[in-house]
């Protein structure tokens, strides 16, 4: 028992030094006058007795009879080791006690330094699973953000996360320069770049890319090309999308040469052989010149390529399929097909999605359909690019059963379709008028994982409205503002329009009003949606205040304005005003 006493005994020290504290001197004296107390008495197991049974009730006999039984024991054992010390005194037998004191506390110091680590070490790895996930989350958000054209709240979420010393990586950086340049923010996104060059992440050939993408589209060609001469300084290699867009702009502006001269600088330094560089260098020319309009130049170069006996790949094939089809001529895109099979190439799923696409706008789809399924049989399988081109192209000749076939045919490959192939299909039904059906694609939707966007909640809105649902209509716009989307300017036009077809102005101004608090500047539809309700109402002086709101803000006005209020003037027999609006509107086209 007395072991048992030391041990309860340590385990108190040893609490009493995790919960705080140092101990003092006097503590440790007193500890050791206790101790020596333990191996120099009978035990108290009287104590032990009342400390059990204030926690525990009543110790059962069995437990009991075994404490006495262990205490007399040990009680005799004491006794007879004590008998047995022949001259025993004080001094000489303190000094056992004061071993076993100092290994105890030595133990219990050491099993406490372990506790301390293991506390210490278990905070850091919290924390920094904390900060990794906390990484991962800022950085989803900032990249949604960019795609949603948010870029006021996704910088201010990269400063917060740089101001905690956690820099958002390259392709992050990436998402916000490509948002910035899509923009029209060309000055913030080469200020971005200059901030990636100072603090990191250094810029890629993908961020270059996308900046001089950004220029070109604006016509700013020579600092396109400045952004070329500072790559090759930082050491960043061109690659092919460098190769497209710088092409593709000179060759839009008609610099021809400067494009040769810039592509042959670029091979040269990409230590390409001659055969392969003239190949690609032909290849991209061509695809500039398709891209820009000029066929027959872009066929010129093809026929000098096969003159020169130049070996095709499947690039060089597709770029010409793919401008036959942007020249609107499949008959022409079939032939280089033929011409492509014959040489011994395999058109890629590039091939087969192109020829889709063509058809699908000239409305064969039927024939793309089979088009399909042939790539299939020959083990090309269809990405995203091929179902969504098939089943919009579906979708908008109104068979939607037979793109609800393709939707399954992508669920049963194991492709979850990208949201914009879901509202294409329910879009299709709600033409069609089958809300419920197309509520129920949703719902679809949902169950494999992917989230409803505006799109989807304004393509149920219209439905329902055409249908003559507007009450179905207010609640998609409740449910979508509880899901975290707001609506806009098209939801809000959608509703007002609704309201004034039934008369309601009274809810058509409250929208009205919803939409400046939004932040939302109203349009040509709304203002001529509600144009439409006072006249519908005969309040022809509130319809022409609102006209006049309408001129004073600058908005490009379209003929449909004029035509309800003369209707309206002409209906009320006021000739007058009616050829005051036909004056007004003849002005206005000058």
């Amino acid at each position: 028992m007395q072991t048992l006493l030391i041990a309860s005994e340590e385990s108190h020290i040893v609490l009493r030094l995790v919960n705080g504290g140092s101990q003092t001197l006097d503590f440790i004296k007193d500890f050791v006058v206790r101790i020596a107390d333990v191996f120099c008495r009978k035990p108290n197991f009287d104590l032990v007795d009342q400390r059990i049974s204030e926690h525990n009730g009543v110790l059962p006999c069995a437990l009991q009879d075994m404490i006495e039984t262990v205490g007399d024991q040990c009680q005799l054992r004491t006794k007879n080791w004590f008998l047995r010390r022949k001259g025993y005194n004080n001094e000489r037998e303190s000094q056992p006690v004061f071993n076993v004191l100092d290994a105890l506390l030595k133990d219990s110091l050491e099993r406490l330094k372990t506790m301390r680590e293991c506390i210490s070490w278990g905070h850091m790895g919290s924390s920094f699973c904390s900060l990794e996930a906390n990484y991962t989350q800022h950085v989803s958000i900032i990249r949604t953000l960019c795609l949603e054209g948010k870029l006021g709240a996704a910088i201010w979420l990269k400063n917060k996360m740089i101001h905690n010393d956690l820099v958002p990586d390259i392709i992050t950086h990436n998402y916000i320069v490509n948002a910035l340049c899509k923009a029209g923010e060309l000055k913030k996104a080469d200020w971005l770049v200059s901030e990636m060059l100072y603090w990191g992440p250094s810029p890629t050939c993908a961020t270059y890319n996308t900046l001089m993408k950004g220029y070109c589209l604006v016509d700013n060609v020579d600092r396109a090309l400045d952004l070329f001469s500072t790559m090759g300084n930082r050491g960043v290699l061109p690659n092919r999308v460098t190769c497209n867009v710088l092409v593709h702009a000179l060759c839009k502006k008609g610099l021809l040469e400067d494009a040769v001269k810039l592509l042959e600088e670029i091979l040269v330094d990409n230590c390409f052989d001659k055969e392969r560089s003239n190949l690609i260098t032909s290849t991209i020319l061509m695809d500039g010149y398709f891209k820009s309009g000029d066929t027959m130049q872009a066929l010129v170069l093809w026929n000098d390529m096969i003159r020169r006996g130049s070996q095709m790949d499947v690039t060089a094939y597709n770029v010409v399929i793919h401008g036959s089809c942007l020249s609107q001529d499949v008959t022409v895109a079939y032939q280089y097909l033929s011409e492509m099979l014959k040489s011994g190439f395999l058109p890629d799923v590039f091939t087969y999605n192109t020829l889709i696409s063509a058809l699908c706008k000239e409305g064969k789809t039927d024939e793309a359909c089979y088009i399909h399924s042939v790539m299939s049989r020959l083990g090309v399988f269809p990405d995203q690019i091929s179902y969504k081109v098939l089943i919009t192209g579906l979708c908008v000749q109104g068979d939607v059963m037979k793109a609800s076939e393709f939707l399954l045919s992508m669920l049963e490959s194991s492709i979850v379709p990208e949201p914009v192939i879901w509202n294409a299909i329910i879009d299709g039904y709600g033409r069609t008028g089958d809300t419920k059906k197309a509520l129920s694609i949703r719902d679809q939707m949902v169950e494999f994982g992917v989230l409803p966007n505006i799109f989807t909640y304004n393509i149920l809105i219209h439905a329902h409205i055409k249908g003559g649902k507007i009450a179905e209509a207010c609640s998609l716009k409740k449910e979508m503002i509880l899901k975290g989307l707001f609506p806009d300017l098209v939801t809000y036009n959608l509703l007002v329009g609704a309201a004034c077809g039934i008369g309601d102005i009274r809810s058509a101004l409250q929208l009205h009003d919803e939409i400046l608090r939004r932040g939302y500047n109203p349009d040509i539809i709304t203002y001529t949606e509600l144009i439409k309700g006072y006249s519908l109402k005969g309040k022809l002086m509130e319809a022409e205040k609102l006209f006049a709101i309408m001129q004073r803000s600058g908005i490009p006005i379209d003929h449909v304005p004029f035509l309800i209020l003369m209707k309206k003037y002409c209906k009320r027999r006021d000739l007058d005003r009616a050829f005051d609006l036909y004056q007004v509107w003849c002005e206005r086209d000058k």
